[in-house]
């Protein structure tokens, strides 16, 4: 199991125990002020609601555990169905133990007792799962230890790749067969460089699938499912989830109104340089500070007017330095160190480890820069993408 599933198990109990806590307490309390707080029906009560209470954490635990806390809204739905379903066979378990037949009188009794003695139960429960459950989950989730694994996700070029969307460059003739073959050396290179790759499912229909980046960032062990500023790119983003989810990776996700592309997010250490251009809007850049700043990440708004993403002008090196091509930086005064690179497609660079990085064949002066600066450079032609305004770093979601 990896540590994120571990953590994820941790998280899934802890926060069913403060669910079926919460409403043991809220039950036995009221219970108790119902019999002037005598003491002496302790027991009584506790009979009463024990299975209830357990049935309760058995539930919550399973259904914490398979998603229903990764959204707000799904853990109000949850937490309804959790308090009723509960409440059902915990006093169905109750006739059992008292050799009570289960017949049309007792199915009377758990229906009335629905608005009656387990009514501060089962609302205790369905207010707590989404509020106290989901707080507890989160907190224990965030926690994301050190990540010891090097994995690509990677997605297969679409049959119409040709038909992929172009803003800021004239449109060129893409040979499919050529761009497969690329698609395949650039594969290549990340597993030749130690790095697990691991495929989306494909996406046929979807022209630009094949720049999976755009679909998720990644944090250690959390990743935000973005929300493509193109229509006809907010499809894509299915597949990765459920790839990022096999990962074991925490989900959080940008809504509407944000839109939010993958490529316009550079993160350099603690620092969320986030592209504030044509698919990434205000709203989806407040959405992901947001999110990540209880990870302990800052995020700086970027200006981009010039290219497509803040990803296709500037990308760091393992140092942090900085590096873009300055006709498509609107402001390098932002980033901290700022190195110009003498071509557009040097702007690009794949982290592989503290001293290796990929790039763009198509940019020798920026190969030959950066290699002058101490890093092995690993080249690959990926020149029927850069047609469609994709790069080095548009292929593929790098989880370290």
């Amino acid at each position: 199991m990896t540590s994120s599933w571990a953590r994820r198990l941790v998280a899934s109990l802890v926060s069913a125990v403060a669910v079926a806590a919460i409403g043991l307490v809220a039950s036995t309390v009221v219970l108790l002020v119902a019999n002037q707080l005598n003491t002496q029906v302790l027991g009584s009560i506790t009979t009463y609601v024990v299975w209830p209470t357990l049935t309760a954490f058995v539930l919550s635990a399973v259904a914490a555990l398979l998603g229903s806390m990764d959204r707000r809204w799904i853990a109000v739905v949850a937490g309804i169905l959790v308090a009723v379903v509960s409440t059902v066979i915990g006093m169905l378990i109750l006739f059992s133990t008292l050799n009570a037949p289960i017949n049309g009188t007792a199915w009377g009794q758990i229906a009335q007792s629905f608005i009656s003695i387990n009514l501060p139960f089962w609302l205790a429960v369905s207010i707590a799962f989404p509020t106290a459950g989901y707080a507890v989950f989160g907190a224990i989730e965030s926690q994301a230890g050190p990540v010891s694994r090097k994995i690509a996700l990677v997605r297969i070029p679409a049959g119409d790749l040709s038909e992929g969307l172009v803003t800021h460059i004239d449109r060129e003739a893409v040979d499919s067969e050529v761009a497969d073959s690329q698609w395949d050396a650039y594969v290549a290179a990340l597993s030749a460089a130690g790095w697990q790759t691991v495929e989306v499912a494909s996406a046929d229909q979807l022209a630009d699938s094949v720049f999976v980046e755009d679909t998720a960032v990644v944090f250690g062990d959390t990743a935000v499912i973005t929300r493509p500023g193109a229509d006809s790119r907010k499809p894509e983003i299915a597949g990765t989830e459920a790839a990022l989810r096999a990962q074991g990776l925490r989900l959080l996700r940008i809504e509407e109104p944000g839109t939010l592309d993958g490529g316009d997010v550079l993160k350099v250490g603690d620092t969320v340089y986030v592209g504030r251009g044509g698919r990434t809007n205000a709203e989806g850049i407040r959405q992901l500070r947001a999110l990540v700043a209880p990870l302990g990440y800052t995020v700086v708004a970027v200006p981009v007017t010039k290219a497509l993403h803040l990803k296709t002008a500037v990308t760091a090196l393992p140092d942090g330095t900085v590096i873009g091509f300055e006709p498509l930086v609107d402001d390098a005064r932002i980033f901290e160190r700022f190195l110009p690179v003498p071509e557009a497609h040097g702007t690009a660079v794949v982290v592989l480890d503290d001293e290796t990085v990929l790039m763009s064949s198509s940019a020798p002066g920026s190969v030959a820069l950066v290699e002058d600066l101490g890093y092995t450079v690993i080249q690959v032609d990926i020149s029927e993408f850069e047609k469609l305004e994709g790069c080095v770093t548009c292929l593929s979601i790098r989880i370290r």
